[in-house]
């Protein structure tokens, strides 16, 4: 038997439980470069945390999933945050869900404005990286380090995500 999340709209205010939305909307910017470059500026917290952690940026290549979606797993990274912003302009699922005595409680499903990034913090659980309708390069900014920094959690009975 499955249970079925709804997909809603990502917003600052729904999603600032579990991180930011990384966004130029309504962000502190100021002109740099002489004024040629617009700067928006501290857009979501980098956690760091554990032996020898550093910040690392890399880049996704995550292939497109089908919905509706079955979610049978979430993850969350104990010692960093992680930074997803897409780059290209199509929009990607995003799911959370809050900790519940050191689990996952119902987890939450976002679908994000083309161009629209999110940075969860660190030990949110949250769904692996869900590009939609193509496949798509994701710039992600999260730790390395030494230590365990992925823990997975799979669920019992697994949710449907559906449009």
């Amino acid at each position: 038997m499955s249970r079925t999340l709804s997909i809603l709209p990502l917003t600052k205010e729904a999603f600032a439980p579990f991180g930011e939305v990384l966004t130029t909307e309504g962000a502190h910017h100021y002109p740099i470069n002489n004024g040629m470059t617009e700067r928006y500026h501290d857009l979501a917290a980098i956690e760091i945390g554990g032996e020898n952690g550093r910040p690392l940026i890399s880049i996704f290549r995550g292939q497109p999933y089908a919905l509706p979606l079955t979610l049978t797993m979430v993850e969350r990274h104990p010692l960093g945050s992680q930074a997803f912003m897409p780059l290209h302009q199509r929009p990607f699922l995003v799911i959370v869900a809050p900790d519940i005595g050191d689990r996952p409680g119902t987890p939450l499903a976002f679908r994000t404005q083309p161009g629209i990034g999110v940075s969860f913090r660190r030990n949110v659980w949250h769904g692996v990286l869900t590009a939609l309708d193509a496949e798509g390069d994701f710039l992600v900014v999260d730790r390395g380090g030494d230590g365990n920094n992925l823990e997975e959690y799979f669920f019992d009975e697994p949710y449907t995500v559906s449009a």
